[in-house]
Parts: C-alpha cells; sequence; structure tokens
C-alpha cells in the first residue's frame, strides 16, 4: 500500500516527516536491535530523499525520543523528548541548527509538566505549529492530565511567543478513551477540515486520526478512524506543498521486548509487536465526506512496471480460465486458483475482484503451501463489510500466491 525503507541491521521509530527545498527529509530513531533497555535507540538520523525510492543516511548526533522539526527564519528547530528513570520523569527538549547537519541543544529551552495540569511521566512527543488566529506557536504533547481514574491519556497543549519559553494549557483533546497518552501527535488542515492524529498502544495498537471544522473542536470520530491495519504505529505526516504523505512503521514481532509473548506458540507470528522496524510511507487521500484514505505514493507506484507472468492453474471448484483472468460459479463451495510463479521478493500485485452479492467470502493468500492451509490470507467479507489478514501459519517461506473465491 506504500513505500517501505529497512536499514540494515537496525530498526525505524518514530519518524518526523519534514519536507525543504525540494528534498524529504524525514528523521528516524535508528534503534539497535541488540538493546533491550530503556535505550534502545542510537539516536536521530535523518534521511534525503527526493523520490521516496532512494535515500542517504546522515546522523544528528541527538539522543532522545521522537517530536517534531520545522524551519523559521533560517533556523531549523528540532523539539524532541528525553526519559528519566529515578525519579522517573519525561523532559521537552529544543536544539536547533543553521544546516541540518551541526545540532545544538538549548538546554534552557527544556521543560517538563508541572503535576498539576499533566502527570510527571507522560510528557513525550512534542509537535509544533504556527496557530495563525492566535498569533502564536501551539505545542501538542502526548500526555496524561490529572485526574481520579485510569482514562487519563490526552493531547496535551502548551503556547509561546518565541519558540523558547511555553506555557502549559489545558489539554487540547481529552476524551477519557485511553489509558495512556497520546503518542506521536500530528496536526494539520486539509480543505475545511482539520485533522488530529495520534496512536495508542492500550485500547488498540494502531494509528487514530480524528477531524473537526475547528482547531476548538468538537473532534468527530469517523466510523473507520484508523490508518492501514493494527500494526501501522506512530505515524505522522509532511507535505510538499501538493500532497500531503503518512509516514509510520511497522513492527517485528521477533524479539518479544515486552515479554507479553504466550508461553507456547507455533511462531514469531504469533508473537507480541516489538518496537519499531520497517518504515511506511502512504499517500494521504481525502474523500468527499472529509474521511481520510491511504493510497500509494506516485513514485512508488510507477517504480514496479516490469510485467510479470502468472499463469492461472486452478486447485478447487470449476473455473473458466483466460490468459488474463478466471471466473468460478461455485455458490455453495470453495475455490481456488494458483498464480504458478515464483513472487519476487519486491512487487506489486493489481487484481481487479468482481462478485455476486451470495459471495461470502474472497481473497488472496500470500506465501500459501500445496495444500493451501498454510498462508498470509488477505480476507474480504463482503455480507459483513470487513476485510482482515488472518495468518494460518508461522514462518511461511515460500514465494507463491493464491487466489481463492
Amino acid at each position: 500500500m506504500g513505500l517501505f525503507y529497512k536499514p540494515k541491521n537496525a530498526t525505524v521509530g518514530d519518524v518526523i516527516p519534514f519536507y525543504d527545498e525540494g528534498k524529504w527529509r524525514p528523521f528516524y530513531l535508528k534503534g539497535n536491535r541488540a538493546y533491550f533497555g530503556d535505550d534502545r535507540t542510537s539516536g536521530w538520523t535523518m534521511l534525503t530523499t527526493e523520490d521516496h525510492l532512494q535515500f542517504t543516511e546522515q546522523p544528528t548526533g541527538i539522543r532522545g525520543g521522537t517530536g517534531s522539526v520545522l524551519k523559521v527564519e533560517g533556523t531549523y528547530h528540532l523539539f524532541y523528548c528525553t526519559f528519566q528513570q529515578n525519579p522517573k520523569r519525561e523532559t521537552i527538549r529544543h536544539a536547533v541548527s543553521r544546516d541540518l547537519s551541526s545540532w545544538e541543544t538549548l538546554e534552557e529551552d527544556s521543560f517538563t509538566p508541572d503535576g498539576v495540569l499533566y502527570d510527571l511521566t507522560d510528557w513525550r512527543d512534542p509537535f509544533v505549529f504556527w496557530n495563525e488566529a492566535e498569533r502564536e506557536w501551539w505545542m501538542l504533547v502526548a500526555a496524561k492530565e490529572m485526574g481520579k481514574t485510569a482514562r487519563r491519556g490526552c493531547t496535551g497543549l502548551c503556547a509561546s511567543k518565541d519558540l523558547h519559553h511555553w506555557e502549559l494549557r489545558e489539554p487540547f483533546y481529552a476524551p477519557h478513551l485511553h489509558t495512556s497518552a497520546h503518542e506521536c501527535p500530528d496536526l494539520f488542515r486539509m480543505g475545511d477540515w482539520y485533522y488530529l492524529i495520534y496512536s495508542q498502544y492500550t485500547d488498540r495498537f494502531q494509528t487514530y486520526y480524528r477531524m473537526s471544522r475547528s482547531l476548538a473542536g468538537p473532534w468527530i470520530a469517523p466510523e473507520t478512524d484508523s490508518f492501514d491495519t493494527r500494526c501501522f504505529y506512530a505515524a505522522k505526516t509532511g507535505t510538499d506543498g501538493r500532497d500531503r504523505y503518512l509516514y509510520g512503521w511497522n513492527p517485528t514481532r521477533y524479539y518479544d521486548m515486552w515479554k507479553f509473548n504466550p508461553p507456547i506458540y507455533p511462531g514469531k507470528d504469533y508473537g507480541s509487536y516489538d518496537w519499531g522496524d520497517t518504515l511506511i510511507v502512504h499517500k494521504l487521500v481525502q474523500n468527499q465526506d472529509g474521511t481520510l484514505g491511504v493510497t500509494v505514493p506516485e513514485a512508488v507506484d510507477h517504480a514496479l512496471t516490469v510485467h510479470n507472468e502468472t499463469p492461472l492453474v486452478p486447485q478447487n471448484g470449476s473455473w473458466t480460465v483466460g490468459p488474463d483472468s478466471a471466473e468460478t460459479q461455485n455458490p455453495f463451495g470453495y475455490s481456488s486458483l494458483l498464480f504458478e510463479n515464483r513472487v519476487p521478493e519486491l512487487c506489486k500485485l493489481e487484481l481487479e475482484l468482481t462478485f455476486s452479492e451470495s459471495v461470502q467470502e474472497l481473497g488472496v493468500a500470500l506465501q500459501v503451501d500445496e495444500a493451501f492451509g498454510k498462508g498470509y490470507y488477505l480476507s474480504l467479507q463482503p455480507h459483513r463489510g470487513k476485510a482482515g489478514i488472518q495468518i494460518r501459519t508461522a514462518h511461511v517461506r515460500r514465494r507463491r500466491l493464491d487466489l481463492s473465491l
């Protein structure tokens, strides 16, 4: 569905999208898989790309958690967060640069919550933007408001006239839905709508969004209020002035970082999600009703143009097979056919599926075995209005593809 990027022997975490002087320069937390304590990253690394296909890397020398980057009057500002364990405390920090290579952290600009409006232990992921109506800078923060119950996760708010001195304000968005802070907040306007994006790991491990006609709210939760699957996390957006892109990551399930894995399970696919792994970039699409969707960036879509012949071989049911199409009529049973070739490591699969109202389920199975019992099934269930991915094995290594109807 979008671009992916994976550094060698490392992981991508909590990306800051940033577009500057004709190039994308996303910053990401480069994770070290040898880790597993609180210091899991080797610091901020800046990528540079013009086409979302070719990347170069440059370390920044700054260590800490995610935030935001902006350019004001020739100076680059990086707002990020750091973590202290004893006593537990999270701090917002500010670094500046003239060239995106050499950074200076302004220690005097660091600040923590007050323990009155916001909890001291959740104060991270600052997102800074200019509020034209108020003529001041606003900072959204992943936070917890003070309160009696556990559901205190919120999007905090601070304001500044100069990017150096910040005043704490009442929470920007506090629906009392989540028990953890609203991680990686991001806000932008598209047409007549404002959009607030954040990620959550306590109720659903997903990237959510809310929409409003005004920064003052109310913030509406659309029927489908998340992007991609439940393992697309920490996503934030950036724009080149024409299109807006959503940068997030898909995690591994290999390391059991949080010690949540069941004691007996058939493979890594059934493990819990780790922190970070592969950068995923989607292009955002705005629907007529204001809701959002994602699609493939044009450069990525156009890069995959080599046609790969895929002979269609029926397996179950009665099929009529043509050069590039197949049809089956099996109203009370199961039909399947195999694309009899080796699916490349990097490829694009395009299918047009036409079905009757009586069809209960149809879809595609990736890396399926000969018996069609093991694989990764992208399942569409029209009568339920659902689409999902079902894993019927772990560590399937075959690169064959099955279209099941």
